[in-house]
């Protein structure tokens, strides 16, 4: 860091990343399982990933969390998806190269990826 110009980038790029985590009940929710079966089979990249296409697309309105043992090791990672109003939905064996596909179809247009998730969709 070499002037105040580059702390105050780096301040609010953190600030927008905390201001996704936050929650909100009007908010679309996404919660990665980060219990260390969760850590072990990579749900902490797709957490990132998340985090990095919500900052890229400026879409408010949604947070991102994490939360313990989902119960389901066998197929983590495992993402929910709560829109209000909504069933939840649940996303397995994610990875990185399905966030952004999760992003689009879900999050943006309401059209849940079928082909991730688990149950009825």
């Amino acid at each position: 860091m070499k002037s105040l110009e580059e702390l105050k980038a780096i301040r609010e790029r953190v600030q927008s990343q905390m201001n996704q985590r936050s929650d909100d009940n009007s908010n679309i929710r996404i919660v990665v399982g980060m219990a260390t079966c969760g850590i072990a089979a990579g749900a902490r990249p797709v957490m990132n990933e998340f985090l990095q296409e919500i900052n890229k697309r400026g879409l408010s309105g949604v947070t991102v969390s994490q939360t313990g043992c989902i119960g389901m090791c066998r197929l983590e990672p495992i993402v929910e998806v709560f829109v209000p109003g909504q069933e939840k939905v649940t996303y397995v064996k994610m990875n990185p190269d399905k966030v952004g596909k999760v992003v689009t179809e879900h999050i943006v247009n309401g059209r849940p990826v079928a082909e991730y998730a688990i149950g009825a969709v």
